[in-house]
């Protein structure tokens, strides 16, 4: 692996993936490589795709460049496939920003401006798969109980546990075990790498309303199939949450 540190101290780490990667638009495979790299920032992970195995034929270079503080500039490509037009979809760091570390010789797309992206044959959702990142989902026993707006919303002895690499401990509820009399359903809609699309539930008591404050994965992806269907709380923002009786404290996140 390739690493170095940016001048904010950001560590940057550019390896190579084992895994067959594919990109797919209009109909056309535009990037398909078995060399392709990710890119590690401190952020989602990015593709990138040797230039030989871009098929440049579907790229039309533009004026548009970007910054970055992290990888110097940034040039734009607009993909093209017939009358499928994605603007400055796809972007290359033309000069290497280190003596140490060149990405001059790469390519990488937007991700949600794609149509599709493979990894081997299985498509992949919202952005590539962080090798250091993992999710572990255990069946638990312990009592969890949680209070919105003054009032126990979810009391279970049934949990499922959700361990999420730097993040909290999200506790995933049995829909018997929650109050969902208190619950509207959102029209908030987000997507996970490892998960799948959430929905979103707010609760109203009396005229107080939690909006967005709890969620459920319907059709979670494989990995994930444990939670289907179950309702977890962003711990950040509920009165309470107790574990076994005890009082947990807030979490600081990106939800906060």
């Amino acid at each position: 692996m390739k690493s170095f540190t940016a001048k904010n101290g950001v560590p940057i780490g550019f390896e190579p993936s084992p895994k067959w990667i594919r990109v797919m638009f209009g109909g056309e495979f535009i990037a398909d490589s078995k060399r392709a790299h990710l890119l590690l920032a401190g952020g989602p992970p990015y593709y990138y795709f040797p230039k030989e195995d871009v098929k440049i034929d579907f790229l039309e270079q533009t004026a548009h460049t970007e910054y970055s503080p992290l990888l110097g500039e940034a040039s734009f490509w607009t993909v093209k496939v017939e009358d499928r037009v994605a603007e400055d979809a796809a972007w290359s760091y033309l000069e290497p920003v280190s003596e140490t570390f060149d990405l001059s010789g790469y390519i990488s797309f937007q991700w949600n401006k794609m149509d599709a992206w493979f990894e081997e044959s299985e498509e992949v959702y919202i952005h590539p798969h962080d090798p250091y990142k993992r999710i572990d989902i255990l069946e638990s026993r312990r009592s969890i109980r949680v209070v919105v707006l003054g009032e126990t919303v979810a009391e279970t002895h049934h949990p499922m546990l959700l361990f999420e690499t730097g993040l909290p401990t999200r506790y995933y509820f049995p829909k018997l075990d929650v109050r969902l009399e208190w619950f509207e359903a959102s029209d908030k809609i987000t997507g996970c790498a490892y998960k799948g699309k959430a929905q979103y539930y707010s609760v109203r008591v009396g005229d107080r309303v939690a909006r967005d404050i709890a969620w459920y994965y319907p059709y979670p992806m494989t990995e994930a199939a444990k939670i289907a269907g179950r309702i977890a709380f962003f711990n950040e923002h509920v009165d309470a949450l107790y574990v076994d009786g005890e009082e947990q404290e807030k979490p600081k996140t990106p939800w906060s």
